[in-house]
């Protein structure tokens, strides 16, 4: 499990709700991870796998992902 200092803003690519990444836990081998996410908008806290979800826009690190 990697627990992020501060959480980090990440998009859910289904619906683009914005949301916090908190945690992440390996997958297995062959499969993409678990994050555990909390949501911008009503605060429920998800579990999506890394293909469900996209950065944030992110300036420092030159990533455009919403």
């Amino acid at each position: 499990m990697m627990q992020f200092n501060s959480p980090m803003p990440v998009v859910i690519k289904e619906n683009n709700a914005e949301a916090m990444a908190i945690y992440v836990v390996q997958g297995g081998t062959f499969e993409n991870d678990i994050w555990t996410i909390s949501l911008c908008d009503g605060g429920d806290i998800i579990h999506v796998r890394t293909d469900q979800i996209k950065m944030y826009n992110n300036k420092t690190f030159d990533i455009n992902g919403k």
